[in-house]
């Protein structure tokens, strides 16, 4: 499969984001990942991506904050279907991650790695 999808993790959470990086490379994805928010805007605007799982709460920059500068910086062209990772399930977040651009919202608690996977597969077709 020469044409692998390419996936952004951004997860402060070590073990999370290991478990989704293996889970995804598993389903044939390229993965990336960034342990904060500064590094995944780095990634966001350097790279191409199908997929970003985003993460709320992370040091550096939160993903309402890494939402805001991708938003600025948004290349013309293919753009990143963006899945909200958190733990915060209040619906004012809800609705301020969808209106910045996010495509979808995964509240943690509610969801293994394996369903995680499950989601981007069914953002992207697979």
């Amino acid at each position: 499969m020469a044409d692998k999808k390419r996936v952004l993790v951004v997860e402060d959470d070590m073990f999370l984001r290991e478990l989704c990086m293996v889970k995804l490379e598993k389903s044939g994805y390229q993965v990336d990942a960034a342990p904060d928010g500064q590094t995944g805007v780095d990634y966001l605007t350097s790279r191409e991506y199908d997929v970003v799982l985003l993460d709320i709460m992370l040091p550096e920059k939160d993903g309402f904050e890494v939402l805001e500068e991708y938003s600025k910086s948004k290349k013309e062209g293919k753009q990143p279907q963006i899945i909200m990772l958190t733990n915060l399930s209040e619906k004012e977040q809800v609705d301020k991650a969808l209106k910045m651009g996010a495509t979808d919202y995964i509240i943690k608690a509610h969801y293994s790695p394996t369903e995680i996977v499950t989601k981007v597969n069914e953002l992207l077709g697979q």
